[in-house]
């Protein structure tokens, strides 16, 4: 009989228990150590396979592709990370300080273009699926392991995040899900090791290594003392809270040209009132990060505290884009809540109350059912339909008409063309060239304007320059400096 359908064991009858720390000989051995690897494999297949064909229709969402782009394409070339998207000369460690990002430069270096920026996000994704399904079929067996490491690549977290371009959050993805694999395993070295870059992922994610070590300690209180794991715990949560404050009050200010961090406002609230998050989304978001994903289980795992810091920055920002579930902000919280439900069902299935018992049971295949159901309406859905592996003609025109840009010119451009442009030319936002008058405008056709009026619009912002209409094809228009 699978272990997971038995009843509590009775006193004295429990040398065959799983549980987090000690998983039991039988699920040792349902749990066959390449199925991790087989489900990673397939996920970055899908995962390459929607951000290519997106990248391929020119189906880019926003510039944050070409600001990462630009980042990394100097860290290629030995240079400091300049972005001009974000203002001529923007150095982005002074925006957010993300330097893991500088690990990709070499592969850049011998694959320039935004691709390699999407292939390498695939695999950090796809990676970060192998601790979730090995915890999870070492403590639950074969199959719920499968179902678990299947509804988190399929989490509508994931999801989100490939759809939605490139970003630094990636490297966060498998260094949470190996440490939490370790805290789970209670392999306590492991677990520091794997938390502590994360704060070269992002300035915000010092507090998230700080509440991995907190969990630690919660783990080490409630189960046998370890010979300096305590110490650990606490030295991890000293350096999270450390790296957060010299990030956010020396790092980025260094290197902000203003001297300063810019997203303070979007908690401060600037000079007026600053919108609250309603109740009611609030509670929406958290029933979305924990019922379709665990069914309320995870809410039993301490492994929870983990998901506090992000969930704390975005819930006190008045950005309300920072609320709900859309783009790739509840990308970092999927290895925690699927790993929390992982630890929740070791012990929840043993329970003495029968209805957690069954409920502990039945939960695995449900999550898998909820992540595959609501996948009809996410991205991944997309590859089911021809269309997706199809060029439209309208961006084979575009690209032709981007082509006569030549190599090194500088261009001023807005979401659609960056990504065809970044690699081989100086691409400054629209509206934001700071007194450079670029050699060429770049722009999409939207609400019904017309060539002539994108040339007057040029002409508006750089009164000391000339432009004319080099061509419109597939929806684009580029401009040619003329004087």
């Amino acid at each position: 009989m699978d272990s997971a359908t038995a009843a509590a064991p009775a006193p004295g009858r429990g040398t065959d228990e799983a549980t987090p720390e000690r998983p039991t000989r039988r699920s040792r051995l349902r749990a066959p150590g390449l199925d991790p690897y087989w489900v990673g494999g397939v996920l970055f297949v899908l995962y390459t396979a929607l951000s290519l064909s997106r990248h391929l229709r020119m189906l880019t969402m926003s510039w944050d592709l070409g600001i990462f782009e630009q980042a990394i394409q100097a860290y290629s070339r030995l240079r400091a990370p300049m972005a001009d998207l974000k203002g001529p000369g923007t150095n982005i460690l002074g925006d957010h300080f993300s330097p893991v990002t500088a690990l990709i430069a070499p592969l850049y270096r011998l694959f320039p273009g935004p691709v390699t920026l999407l292939v390498v996000q695939a695999a950090l994704f796809a990676l970060s699926a192998v601790p979730v399904t090995r915890l999870a079929a070492r403590l639950l067996g074969r199959g719920r392991g499968l179902a678990i490491g299947v509804a988190y690549g399929l989490s509508w977290g994931v999801q989100r995040a490939v759809d939605f371009d490139f970003h630094e959050i990636a490297f966060a993805m498998p260094l949470l899900a190996f440490s939490l694999e370790a805290v789970v395993t209670r392999r306590w070295r492991a677990a520091a090791l794997w938390a502590a870059p994360l704060v070269l992922v992002k300035e915000d994610l010092g507090v998230t290594v700080a509440a991995i070590g907190v969990l630690m300690l919660i783990r080490l209180r409630g189960g046998r003392r370890e010979k300096g794991a305590t110490a650990l715990a606490a030295a991890l949560v000293v350096f999270g809270f450390a790296a957060t404050a010299i990030a956010l009050g020396l790092i980025i200010p260094g290197f902000n040209s203003g001297g300063s961090y810019d997203y303070w406002n979007k908690i401060g609230g600037g000079d007026g009132p600053a919108p609250v998050i309603p109740a009611e989304t609030a509670v929406r978001t958290l029933l979305w990060v924990l019922l379709p994903t665990t069914g309320l289980l995870a809410l039993r795992s301490p492994v929870l505290i983990v998901a506090l810091p992000t969930l704390g920055w975005r819930f006190a920002s008045h950005e309300e884009h920072y609320w709900g579930t859309d783009w790739h902000y509840s990308a970092v919280l999927m290895p925690v809540v699927l790993i929390a439900l992982t630890d929740a069902l070791a012990t929840a299935r043993h329970s003495r109350r029968p209805w957690l018992r069954r409920y502990a049971h039945q939960l695995p295949a449900a999550v898998v059912a909820a992540a595959l159901a609501l996948s009809a309406s996410l991205p991944v859905y997309s590859l089911t339909q021809p269309d997706t592996y199809r060029v439209p003609q309208s961006v084979k025109d575009a690209e032709r008409l981007l082509a006569r840009i030549p190599d090194d010119a500088t261009v001023e451009a807005d979401v659609a063309p960056i990504s065809r442009l970044v690699s081989r030319c100086r691409v400054f936002w629209i509206g934001d060239t700071r007194g450079i008058d670029p050699d060429y405008v770049a722009l999409r056709v939207a609400d019904g304007r017309s060539p002539q009026d994108l040339v007057a619009d040029a002409q508006r912002m750089h009164p000391g320059a000339r432009y004319a209409l080099l061509g419109g094809d597939g929806g684009i228009v580029v401009l040619q400096r003329t004087a």
